[in-house]
This record gives structure tokens, sequence and C-alpha cells, in this order.
């Protein structure tokens, strides 16, 4: 009783220690001591890891040091330690008690420690393998029972408790860190000003992520027939610049003729190389000069047109690859990036031609400098040089007054003769912040002005007083030592103007909604932030995300999208306060600012003004559509106090507005960030449950004839039986599903498991009836949809006409001629069609007469309230009427009650299905059910 009250007690001190969330070796050297107090006839304890090579390498144990080496020096290898292989496979804990009887332990293991007896343990939680632990002795064997073996997996499993903890803590920090990178990557890049400064910021993230330093940039020549050429090198690559150019040319690299670079830059898609030797697109002898051995090429893309390609390069291993997490991010970080190297590339060029434009016009000041003193002398050359020049010239003496003007510059000034320029003064057709000398020709200060300001804006007048900006240069003329007046060249730059205008503001609002983007709405929540800080004001976030969009842009496709995108954003600038920001972050995403709030409840306020404003239908390209949103809320500083903390939070809160059903606000609180770590959680349960596939049930519920009281068929409902959950419905996971791409696996578990089922009754007698199995809208899609319904009624035996297939309104009446011919070739295969919640979806009924469908489903929704509500009664009529003229089959799910009974069949629907008749019942209660039911019809 003493031994278990103190095993008892350090089980529980191993439980708090684990719940304060001390350091993983802490929380283990305190099971390891627990074991080796509880089993005094061991020698040595041990708790070992797994490793990415599959052994095994100690971790903690004791004692800390064994023939001379430290615990991690141990390594267990299953290929020769096959009591360890057999320990993994069986997940059991195995005990030899002699092991110079048993040949399943390492025999060098067994003789370097003169081991007499062996327990090894697993350590695995929710059938995940953490480690192992070995307990062994040095000549003495230890003679065990069973009530001590149980206890050492007592605090075995404690072990396994502490080391998931600390995964899960783990992964959620890396999370937080890939999110923090990636906004660390956005502020770096919006502080760059020229392309080698976010090329090397963008080469050290790229580092850090995945561990490599040899990062190239390549650049696509668009003046030299899409030539690629090689850019820039990372400073810390095993390569210098220098080297890496020169190697370049030494090989007359062509990238032209690179098929590896053609496919990335055509497809706007990363490849990944792991060999180069054994793939036929990478050019080999490139290879071969870099020494290259494995290579990953990501392109820079920016509005849609590729600027060259990013390579990271692998110059050690072969068959190398990186995690595809780390690809996912590094891609990422190559997104943010190119966007900001095109605005630089631009401007780069844009500096370049001004110096070339200065350039020439100082030349042409000099060439006409020497011919200044004789222009009046010499009228008709003076009429040929002037007259000849695109640019606009004009002459201007000591006191300020134009003395000629050639064509263009009168012209450009928007005059109809030389004369009317001449004699007007100089300052009343310039608007410049450089020219401020005290008198009207002393442009002493100009020069010095113009090196100083590296960009301002000048603008000349027009005869209408129009202003137009300008480049010009002012050069004074002599005669010897004196200065008798000055030549002024100037061109009209409204185009260039208008194209940089054009740059800066793609650079901050979204090309598709004309809205702030995320830039610029960063830039205002750091001011808001101050605002509020210096002022100590309160401000809020609003994080909106469209409700079913995804479903929108695959139904209607994403032309139809972007109009659905530019009409909310239309709404939400109408509906918010004139001081608050609303930016598009990305996809049917929206982030809106309050820059002052006086509380929770004005931000709330705001919330439900844009809900109200979702409540009406949208109207896109004379298509009705009703589209809700979701909403979480974040207020400074209640919930933050830095831009990347509210947005988060923000974000979070969204995401828990969702789960309500959507059309719903959320204030963020912390233990919602907790909670959505149950739904990731939840995301890994359902990855392993389909691997393992014996936690799905399938349910059956009954579909009858009144006319005849008989059972007609079955409808197949899926049930997850939850290892530490429970039962959980459909609508527990089937959303998560969806999202996360497991539908199509889990669909066909269900069609596969329903006509098994269904065959088992057919072989029973029960030949009449059928079954009917949903189809997910990304199961239609499959193209080998029909090859897999067709194997599973040939493996399991079940005659066509017995299978009955649901579909969804919305998901046959777009695409109608590729949804005609897969709903034929199901037909052709001999199965029945369904249209499951019928009248739900978005279209008309004309789309009926050309699908080969069998049955109408009407909605539980007009069944619910059938007999109060003349609306949903009339709805219920029509789609009778419109099967029965169609000769279809009509069935009412979700029947619960007498009353809707008696309706529909006074009204000529005889099917129905609902727990009025039958709740959904597993197989064996079905047989009972349905024996019952046919005996008490005879």
């Amino acid at each position: 009783m003493a031994e278990e009250q103190s095993r008892y007690s350090r089980l529980a001190e191993i439980t708090k220690l684990i719940n304060m969330k001390l350091d993983l070796r802490e929380v283990l050297q305190h099971v390891v001591t627990a074991i080796s107090e509880e089993i005094m006839r061991c020698d040595s304890v041990g708790i070992y890891l797994p490793q990415e090579d599959g052994t095994f390498r100690g971790y903690v144990g004791k004692p800390e040091v064994i023939n001379g080496m430290t615990l991690d020096m141990h390594v267990v290898d299953p290929e020769y330690d096959l009591l360890m292989k057999e320990v993994i496979e069986t997940r059991t804990s195995i005990y030899i008690p002699d092991t110079s009887k048993d040949s399943r332990p390492d025999k060098r293991a067994v003789e370097a420690f003169k081991i007499k007896s062996l327990l090894v343990s697993p350590i695995y939680y929710e059938q995940e393998l953490y480690g192992l632990v070995y307990l062994f002795d040095y000549g003495i064997p230890m003679n065990l029972t069973q009530s001590e073996i149980e206890s050492v997996e007592a605090y075995v499993n404690m072990a396994a408790v502490a080391i998931r903890n600390a995964n899960n803590l783990t992964r959620k920090q890396a999370l937080i860190e890939e999110k923090q990178l990636l906004l660390n990557v956005t502020r770096d890049l919006s502080l760059c000003s020229s392309l080698q400064e976010a090329l090397d910021r963008c080469f050290y993230y790229l580092g850090k992520v995945l561990n490599n330093q040899n990062i190239g940039a390549h650049f696509v020549d668009p003046f030299a027939e899409r030539q690629i050429r090689p850019a820039s090198l990372s400073k810390d690559s095993d390569w210098t610049e220098e080297e890496w150019m020169e190697t370049h040319y030494e090989l007359k690299v062509d990238h032209t003729k690179d098929r590896l670079f053609k496919e990335v830059i055509d497809t706007k898609q990363s490849v990944m190389v792991p060999d180069v030797s054994i793939d036929e697109r990478v050019n080999q002898d490139a290879c071969r000069g870099f020494g290259i051995q494995a290579m990953y090429m990501i392109p820079l893309v920016a509005v849609g047109e590729v600027l060259g390609t990013i390579t990271v390069v692998n110059l050690k291993e072969k068959g190398y690859a990186f995690s595809r997490s780390a690809m996912q991010l590094a891609e990422s970080i190559v997104d943010a990036t190119a966007p900001v190297l095109s605005n630089l590339i631009y401007m780069e060029k844009q500096e370049l031609i001004i110096q070339q434009r200065t350039s020439e016009l100082r030349q042409k000041n000099k060439e006409l400098e020497g011919a200044f003193t004789e222009l009046k002398q010499i009228s008709q050359e003076k009429e040929l040089i002037l007259n000849s020049a695109g640019e606009g010239i004009f002459g201007m003496d000591l006191k300020g007054k134009i003395t000629f003007s050639n064509p263009s510059a009168t012209e450009l000034l928007g005059y109809d003769y030389e004369d009317e320029v001449i004699g007007l003064c100089f300052y009343s057709i310039v608007k410049s912040e450089l020219l401020t000398g005290d008198q009207p020709y002393d442009f002493s200060s100009y020069e010095k002005s113009k090196k100083d300001r590296s960009q301002t804006d000048e603008y000349f007048i027009r005869k209408n007083g129009e202003l137009f900006p300008v480049e010009y240069v002012i050069t004074p003329q002599r005669q010897g030592d004196m200065t008798v007046g000055s030549v002024i060249t100037f061109k009209d730059v409204t185009t260039r103007k208008q194209m940089e205008e054009k740059i800066r503001y793609h650079a901050y609002y979204d090309s598709i909604t004309n809205i702030p983007n995320r830039v610029l709405f960063q830039d205002r929540l750091i001011q808001a932030l101050t605002f509020s800080e210096m002022h100590n004001r309160s401000m809020a976030i609003l994080f909106l995300d469209l409700d079913r969009f995804k479903k929108i842009n695959d139904t209607f496709g994403h032309g139809f999208g972007d109009s659905v995108l530019k009409e909310v954003a239309h709404r939400l600038k109408k509906v918010i306060p004139k001081e608050a920001t609303v930016s598009r972050q990305g996809g049917d995403e929206f982030i809106i600012l309050l820059p002052s709030v006086d509380g929770q409840d004005e931000a709330i306020h705001c919330a439900k003004e844009i809900l109200n404003a979702f409540s009406n239908p949208f109207m896109i390209n004379n298509q009705e559509i009703a589209i809700k949103t979701s909403i979480g809320i974040s207020l400074y500083p209640d919930n933050g106090v830095t831009a990347e903390t509210l947005v988060k939070h923000a974000d979070v809160a969204m995401y828990k507005a969702k789960e309500m059903t959507g059309n719903q606000y959320q204030v963020y609180t912390p233990d919602i960030e907790n909670r959505s770590l149950e739904t990731i959680r939840l995301e890994n349960d359902l990855y392993k449950a389909l691997d393992q596939g014996n936690e799905f049930t399938l349910y059956y519920q009954p579909k009858f004839d009144v006319r005849s009281n008989t059972i007609i068929g079955v409808e197949a409902l899926i049930r997850w039986q939850h290892p530490s959950l429970g039962l959980l419905p459909p609508k527990d996971f089937i959303p998560l599903a969806e999202e996360t791409g497991l539908i199509s696996k889990l669909g066909e578990w269900v069609l596969e498991e329903s006509c098994r089922q269904m065959k088992e009754w057919y072989v029973d007698g029960l030949t009449n009836l059928s079954v009917s199995a949903n189809l997910s809208p990304q199961q239609f899609k499959q193209n080998d949809l029909i090859s897999i319904v067709k194997r599973i009624l040939d493996e399991t035996g079940l005659p066509p006409q017995n299978l009955e297939l649901e579909l969804t309104e919305n998901l046959i009446i777009h695409n109608t001629e590729k949804t005609l011919s897969m709903i034929q070739a199901l037909k052709k295969l001999g199965v029945k069609i369904s249209i499951d919640d019928f009248g739900t979806g978005f279209s008309s009924l004309g789309y009926l007469k050309d699908f080969p469908v069998d049955t109408l489903k009407i909605d539980k929704t007009f069944i619910d309230d059938i007999t109060i509500n003349d609306n949903n009664a009339a709805i219920t009529n029509t789609i009778i009427t419109l099967a029965r003229s169609l000769q279809l089959n009509v069935i009412a799910e979700g029947v619960e009650t007498k009353e809707q009974v008696d309706f529909l069949e006074h009204n000529g629907c005889y099917l129905i299905q609902g727990f009025y008749f039958s709740r959904p019942v597993l197989p064996d209660q079905f047989v009972e059910k349905y024996t019952k039911i046919s005996n008490k019809k005879g």
C-alpha cells in the first residue's frame, strides 16, 4: 500500500511538472528518476528519442555515463536490434528476463554491458511513437514482476504526454515565427531604396529559411529577346560574385536553351530538382561547371510578368530536397520581393533615362553657346537651328525678358506666333521651387539647388493658364567675361509624370478594387497607432472574410469573382466612417482600420452596419447572388499594442466568427486563439483517421413509401467515432475535410462501404432496396470518377440499379456541358441520380429538362414550417408538380411530424425520409426495423 501511494505521488508530481510547461529534458529527468526509484534492481534507465535516419539516440538517463560514453553517444538501430524493431511495430513493452535465451536484442550491446535482463517500453500517445525507454542490469537479473512492468509503463505514458506537449508547443512556435518572418520581410523590403539592397534582404531571409546561402538571381532582359542574364549573388555564397559572373561567361551559358529556366518562366511555378544529373531539363554542362548537385528554382513574378528567377543550389550532395513547408515559406518571401524589385527596376531605368536626357540637353546647350553671339547677325542660320530642334528653346536677356522662341517652344507654351512670346517675362511662364534668386535674371543658385534636390516638380504656364511639367536647362550666354543673357531648353514630361503617378498608385492600391492595398494599409495603421499612443485613444481593426467565396469562384469563374470583390469594396466604402480605411489584403480578405473609437461598442456598431450592408443580394452581371461575411475585431490597446499583434488577433477572431455559420462578428479574446489549436488538432486527427480507416461508421436512414408503408431504400450517412471526442456528426468534420481536400478520399470510402453493405442486404433477399450516397463537388470534378464508381460496383458485386448517387443542385447547374457528360456516363453504368437540396440553388429550373436525373429531394428548409408558411407550402407544391410533369420521383427529407406527412401525401408526395419514421441507424438495427415493418405489412 505504501508503494502504491508513493507511485501515485510521483505520477502526480510529474503531471504537475508537465502542466508547468518546464523544459522537456527536466521533465523526462524526473520520469527517469521515478523509474529508477521504483525499480531498485535496475542498473540503468534511459530514454531514447527518434532521429531523422530512423535510429534512436539517448536523451536522458541514469547513469549519465556508461562505459565511458555519455548517453547522447548511445545510438540504437532497429536494423540491428530486432527487439527494438518488434517494440516499434507492436507498440507494446517487451521484457526479456534472460538475454542468453533470446536472440532479438543487439548482441553487441548485451555483451558490452553484461546485460542479463532487459525491458524495452515504447513512448507513444494517440498512436504516435515519441521514443523508447530501456531498463537493464549489469550482470544481476532484475527479475521484474508484471506489476513492476505496469508501473514502468505508467511513467512512460507520462513521458509520452510531456514529449507530445513539447512537440505541439514547438509546432505552434514555428507557425508564429513564420508569420513574424513574413511581416519582417515585408517591412524590410518596404525600406529598400535600391535593387541590390532588396535582393540582399531576399537572399538573407531565403538563406535563413532554407539553411542554404548559395542563392543567385537571374533577370529577364526585355531588350535582348528575353535573354536571361545573371544579376546578383548572395554575399554569403560559397562563390564570390566575380567568380560567379566569370563562370557564366566562360561556360557561355545560354539560358534561352535551358529547359528548366524556360519551364519556370513559362509556367510561373517553382521547380525542385533533388538530383540534377538525372533530370533532362537541366543544363548539365552548366551544373558541372558550377559544381551543382541539386537545384531549387523560384520565379520572380510581379503584376503577372516574370522578372526572372531566384535559384538555390546544393553543392555538396545529390538527392537533397527541402521540406514542403520550407519551400512554401521561401516562395512567399520571393512573392513579396518581386513587386519591390519591379518598382525599383523601373525607377532605376527612369533615372538613367533622365540622366541621359539631361546630358544630351547640356551637350546641346554647349553647342548652342558658341553660336549664340552670331545669332543676331546670321538670322537664317538661327532659324535653321532653332526650328529643327525638337525641344523648346527660347532666349532671355539680363532683365528676364524673352528675346526669341523656336517653333517647338511657342507651340508647347500654347501660343500661335513667336511674336506673342517675345517680350514676356520669364517668371510669368515658370513655376519652380529652384529659382529663388533675388533678381529675375540671377540663376547662380539654380545649379546648386538642382544638385541638392534629387527630385522636385517644375512647371511652365501655358497661354491659357494651364500648368504642364517640364525638364529644363538654363545656360548663361557670355561674351568674354560678361554674361549677356541666357538660353532655356525645355521639354514637356507630362507622359512620364503620368506613368510615374500610375506606378506610385499601383504600389499602394489594389488593382482589382482600387482600394488601399496591404502596403498602404500598414502605413496608415502605424500612423494610427502612433496617434492613439500619443493621445491615449482606442482604435480598432476589423478583419473580413467573404463566406463561400471560393464556391462562387469555382461556380461562376474568376472574372465573376473579381466583379464580386469590386462590389464588396464599394459597399464597404459606403458604410464605414469617413475617417476609416478599408483595404484588400488579398484573395477574399478585407481589413478595416477605425483610427479612433470610444470603445468596443463603437467597433461592434461598425461591424453590424457592415453585416447589414451585406443583407441585400448582390447583382453581378445580371446574376443575383447572396454574399455574407465573417468579421473579426481587435482593439488597441486591449488586444495588442503593435500592428502585427492587432492584425493577427483580428484574423483569429474572424476565423471564430466563421465557425458560427458565417455572417457573424467576433471580438478577440485570448481563449479564441487556444480554440484555433483545437481545429488544427482535429485536422491532424482526420488525416490519421483516414489512414487507419477504422474510426468511421455509416448509419442508414430509411426512405418510406407512405402508400404501401414499405421501405424503398436507405441513405448512407457518415459518423466519426473520435478516440477522445466520441461520436461526431458530419457538420463537425465534413467542412474541414472539404477545406483540406480530404473529402474525395472520405467520399470514396463512403461509396465503397455503402455498396458493400447494400450487397450484403441484397444477398439476404432485400433486392428491392437501393442505397444512396452523396457526391461532394470535389468528387464530382475528379476525372476518374466514372472508373472509381465502376471499380467499386465490380469489386462489391452490387447491381448498379441498387445504387443512387445524390448531387447537390448547385453542383450540377453550372459547367452544364461537362456536367451533362458526367451524369450521362454515370447513367450508362446503370446507377440512379437524384438532386439533393432541391430548390436552394442559384439558378432557374430550366436545366432539369436536359439532365437525365431520376429523383428530386425537397430540401428540409421547405419542410420545417410547411404547414404554417404559405410560401414554403407553395414552393413545395411547385416542386411536386414539376417532378410529376417531368416524370421524376420526388422525396421529402427532414419530415418530423404527422402534420407534415399528411400535407405531403395530400399534395402527391408519397416518398418520405425523416425522424418521423426513423432516425439514422446502424446496419443491424436497420435489418431489425425492416423485418418488423415487413412482418407488420404481412
